[in-house]
């Protein structure tokens, strides 16, 4: 890969030292002085800047080209752009980023060439749970497939030699009726992005990836009675997922009055999906619920509440924009069971 003109200033030489990343948001920070530049004494500037929702913003110098001699943080800038030109969901980057942020940590200056399989098995090893070492393993092969398989700076895909565990589903821990309406009335108290963002996981069971992903103009409030919120998928292997919910009229007051307060302009909420956990949790204390508050907990309860209105296997697969594979049929027959009258009770 050459080396790419950002402000008209291009090189094509290593830097001779790598900063670590200190933040989730990935990228290098910082070059130091290149012994191979042709101009002695400049200094780089850092290599880019973010915008608010971590999208590279103009380039305000110069990046070296991708080779198996360059460091980490260069790979995760080219990595980077690379997805948003692919326009991959935000937060989807912004989990890559983390994770490949604190592989940079554990490595330190090592070049591509020079990171071994060791160096991802400490990494994964690590991870505290099952599921952080497998988003971790997911952000590493990903890493790899580009620098191998499309940029071809690499020729071993030192990823492919991991395996994720098998995470067995487990029986979702759902809100009650009573939590469900204190969790709402906590969110109303804070303020209307809060509401709203409740609102959407809650009532119409939107992923946090859906969530962040949800524009203005993807919600029709032209009948105030019957809104429609459509959740549309820019990768085309995700369009089958796309579906639209309707909602009531309260959703509508809800979404006039965050449009007022907020006046998003696009995306409808500019937020890391980090923040959004956040949220959840901190209206949950308020709440005065105990138990643990997910954004994915909020989408279980949603299913088993349409479960209890009907919903079918079928039907359920439908609402939540899940592929009828083995694995969401085992899944959304959990929300079908907890939806059941109880099978014994005082006689």
């Amino acid at each position: 890969m050459g080396a790419h003109r950002l402000d008209n200033t291009i090189s094509k030489r290593e830097p001779d030292q790598h900063a670590q990343a200190s933040n989730d948001r990935g990228g290098p920070q910082q070059s130091q002085q290149s012994q191979q530049s042709h101009q002695p004494g400049a200094v780089q500037a850092p290599l880019f800047t973010l915008t608010a929702r971590g999208e590279l913003a103009e380039p305000v110098a110069e990046i070296p080209a991708l080779s198996p001699a360059c460091s980490l943080d260069v790979a995760r800038w080219w990595f980077r752009r690379h997805l948003e030109q692919q326009r991959r969901p935000i937060n989807t980057i912004d989990s890559y980023m983390y994770d490949l942020a604190l592989f940079q940590q554990l490595v330190g200056n090592k070049t591509l060439d020079r990171i071994t399989t060791t160096d991802i098995a400490n990494f994964l090893g690590q991870a505290n749970s099952k599921a952080t070492r497998k988003r971790r393993l997911t952000s590493l092969q990903g890493l790899y497939r580009y620098l191998v398989d499309k940029e071809k700076v690499l020729t071993r895909n030192l990823a492919d030699s991991f395996f994720p565990d098998y995470i067995p589903l487990k029986t979702p821990q759902v809100l009650f009726p009573h939590e469900q309406e204190a969790i709402l009335e906590a969110a109303r108290a804070e303020n209307s992005r809060t509401y709203l963002i409740i609102y959407l996981l809650l009532k119409l069971g939107l992923t946090r990836t859906e969530l962040l992903a949800l524009k203005v103009d993807h919600i029709d409030a032209s009948d105030p009675d019957r809104p429609i919120v459509y959740i549309y998928y820019e990768e085309v292997r995700h369009q089958k997922k796309e579906r639209k919910l309707a909602a009531n009229a309260e959703f509508t007051e809800a979404f006039e009055r965050y449009l007022a307060d907020f006046k998003p302009k696009a995306r409808m909420f500019n937020l890391l999906p980090q923040t959004v956990n956040k949220i959840v949790d901190r209206v949950a204390e308020e709440a005065g619920i105990t138990k643990r508050v997910t954004p994915q907990s909020l989408r279980d309860t949603f299913a088993v509440e349409q479960a209890k209105a009907g919903a079918d296997e079928k039907k359920l697969l439908q609402i939540l924009g899940l592929a009828p594979d083995s694995r969401n049929r085992k899944s959304v027959q959990r929300y079908i069971k907890l939806a059941a009258p109880p099978v014994a009770g005082v006689v």
